[in-house]
């Protein structure tokens, strides 16, 4: 592994964060104030082709022509700057090659078993309810890990008209479409007129959102059946549908897709929703054991084959010690919950929970990649206790000091993501969602002081771009973009104009400032110490055959001085 990949900061942002497409930010690179800022960039996955929760619902790995293009791949390796890109190893959209063969083709599709039937996956282990779909027994159902609330399924229309249920553990969307005459001419039964007045109906039941069972039919109760079958495949589907990991078909489709990213230019992978592959009845559908570890093993060795770092993503609580479990199995892990904790050591003006986790990095010599703000939320879920076989292994925090850091993020306009059991009750928080400046209180130091802090940690530091211009909450985009749209609180598009004016502003040089040296400096390279300090202070300092690095801060005034010295000059710089 190169010191690069070992050392380098990390831009974070989507191809189109920044502009209207990656030249954009490539752009942007070029500035002079971005030299030497970046030796990598993790580009989010609308870089592929997709359509729905912004990029994670994949297509196909292909490039996104409409946002990417090969010369970008070329600019970009000219810079020097490596690159990181997602695999999403759950699932794959309904709008996907493989599903669309599945709905048309039916049982007699090649992708039969790519996709998980959710009535044959439970088959013999529950009863049918009234819609068809097969109720798993409780004491199966109790066991699933839930992401949103009801079952984790959507029913898609096949081939013969019935409407089969398959696993869908994240994101769904089903638009009812208006119909037309020419629609019914399959059923032979109606005249025009009679197609006319059903047309009307059925539209006008779409219009208002109404149950389509609701419709009085009057002479034509008796076709509900045929008319709903042709309302069913009028629909446009979107969802996120999960893959069966006991198809060959699916691992010949990771090979094609690592093969494909490392001519793309990956050096990182980041595994999006792995631990949720691994599939048995009476598991948890969550890293289930040994499972999950023998399909982390097989996608490694597919990696190792196309030279690709593996980045595991998994977000459970510190108590569980799945991050120590996949750490130990050699695998970098992505720091969680540093954001929470960086934000509580702010609001506290302590550094023992800090310190407590910047050491077990160290002891344990853990490969993290770190990061304050990101495309999907500030992670709470990760700093707690968790009961493991009945003993209560604590959190990096505790629950009080967990909710008064969602407290504080609320009450600055953050938005909250939850998870739910079987029944749909919320059984915990999940994430907070607020850009990393307004969930400082929009407080320039504080900001200032948090990315020195990530910058000394350990690990690679990945930095969302918004977070480098002091991006605040963006409660129109999170608005308009409806249920779910929480996300979108801290995803603003900036402009080529509003990252010049945000150049001449301190706040943005003065954490390129750092980032460059971070970036730069051989000293991050060798050694990382902790001194002892008072409670209000942090005292870390890098060192490396005569190169240093140390930040000694203040968190009460949120005041930080940065002493390097290299062979050319020994400098303070104060902040």
């Amino acid at each position: 592994m190169s010191h690069m990949i070992s050392n380098g900061v990390m831009l974070n942002a989507y191809p189109d964060s920044i502009g209207n497409k990656l030249s954009d930010t490539i752009k942007m690179l070029k500035m002079p104030e971005f030299k030497d800022a970046f030796s990598l960039f993790y580009v989010l996955p609308t870089f592929f082709n997709s359509d729905l929760d912004r990029g994670f619902s994949v297509i196909d790995y292909n490039l996104n022509k409409e946002l990417v293009s090969e010369e970008d791949l070329m600019a970009l390796n000219e810079l020097n700057i490596m690159l990181k890109f997602d695999i999403v190893l759950n699932h794959l959209s309904v709008a996907s090659p493989q599903f669309k063969d599945l709905l048309q083709h039916g049982e007699d599709s090649k992708y039969k078993d790519f996709f998980i039937n959710w009535n044959t996956f439970w088959e013999g282990n529950g009863t049918k309810n009234e819609d068809g779909i097969i109720i798993p027994k409780e004491e199966f159902l109790n066991k699933l890990f839930m992401r949103k609330s009801g079952l984790p399924i959507l029913k898609v229309p096949f081939p013969d008209g019935s409407k089969q249920p398959y696993w869908n553990t994240f994101y769904q969307q089903i638009t009812y479409n208006k119909i037309s005459e020419a629609d019914l001419n399959s059923i032979k039964e109606l005249n025009n007129v009679d197609k006319t007045i059903i047309v009307e109906q059925v539209n006008k039941a779409i219009e208002q959102n109404k149950d389509f069972s609701s419709i009085d039919f009057k002479n034509f109760n008796h076709l509900k059946h045929e008319i709903q079958n042709v309302v069913d495949r009028n629909c446009t589907y979107l969802g996120q549908m999960d893959v069966n990991a006991n198809s060959e078909l699916v691992w010949d489709f990771y090979e094609e897709t690592l093969a494909k990213v490392k001519r793309f230019g990956c050096k990182i992978l980041r595994l999006d929703a792995f631990a949720y592959l691994h599939k048995e009845v009476g598991q948890s559908n969550f890293f289930n054991k040994p499972g999950t570890w023998e399909h982390l093993e097989r996608i490694n060795q597919i990696a190792k084959k196309n030279e690709l770092i593996l980045l595991p993503e998994i977000h459970a609580e510190y108590g569980l010690d799945l991050h120590d479990e996949v750490a130990e199995k050699g695998y970098q892990i992505y720091d969680f919950f540093l954001p929470g904790l960086v934000i509580h050591t702010l609001e506290k003006g302590k550094n023992k929970a800090l310190i407590k986790w910047a050491k077990e990095i160290i002891d344990k010599d853990y490969k993290t990649v770190n990061m304050l703000g990101c495309h999907d939320g500030i992670p709470v879920l990760d700093l707690k206790g968790k009961e493991v076989n009945g003993t209560y292994n604590k959190g990096l925090l505790e629950d009080e000091e967990i909710e008064d850091i969602m407290n504080a993020i609320m009450d600055r306009g953050g938005r909250v993501k939850n998870l739910y059991d079987p029944s749909g009750k919320k059984i915990s928080y999940y994430q907070v969602n607020a850009t990393f400046f307004s969930a400082l209180g929009e407080n320039e130091q504080k900001l200032l002081l948090s990315r020195a802090i990530q910058l000394f940690m350990p690990g690679i530091p990945q930095i969302w771009y918004l977070d480098i211009f002091a991006g605040k909450n963006d409660y129109e985009a999170a608005d308009e973009a409806g249920s779910g749209g929480h996300k979108e609180i801290n995803r603003t598009t900036l402009s080529l104009d509003t990252i010049k004016k945000g150049l001449k502003t301190d706040i943005v040089n003065n954490q390129l400032k750092l980032i460059r040296l971070r970036n730069t400096s051989k000293a991050f390279l060798g050694n990382i110490k902790i001194n002892e300090s008072l409670e209000n202070e942090i005292d870390v300092v890098w060192k490396n055959n005569g190169h240093m690095a140390q930040l000694n801060a203040n968190l009460k005034t949120y005041k930080f001085t940065v002493t390097y010295k290299n062979e050319l000059e020994n400098k303070v710089l104060s902040f």
